[in-house]
C-alpha cells in the first residue's frame, strides 16, 4: 500500500519545501471536511492557494501572518 514504509533518500532529495506567510484564511464550504482556504506568500515563488483541516484548533484570525512550512512542487490538485 503506498505511503507505508520508508521511502528511498532520493525521493525526499526531489521534496521542494519552502517558508511561507500566509496573507488570508477563509471557511471553505467546499471542501468535504471542515477546513480553510489559504492564500501562502512565498517569496520569490509567488503566492499559492492551499487548503488545511485545522478548523478544530485554529480560527481563520489565528491563522493570517503565521508562517507555514509547505511543499511547493506538488502538482496541482483539484480538492
Amino acid at each position: 500500500m503506498p505511503g507505508e514504509g520508508p521511502i528511498r533518500w532520493a525521493d525526499f532529495e526531489n521534496v521542494r519545501l519552502h517558508v511561507g506567510t500566509i496573507l488570508t484564511a477563509e471557511p471553505f464550504p467546499e471542501a468535504v471536511k471542515p477546513a480553510y482556504k489559504l492564500l501562502i506568500n512565498f517569496g520569490s515563488l509567488g503566492v499559492r492557494t492551499s487548503s488545511a483541516q485545522i478548523t478544530e484548533r485554529y480560527g481563520p484570525q489565528d491563522l493570517v501572518g503565521r508562517q507555514v512550512l509547505a511543499v511547493v512542487n506538488f502538482p496541482p490538485k483539484k480538492i
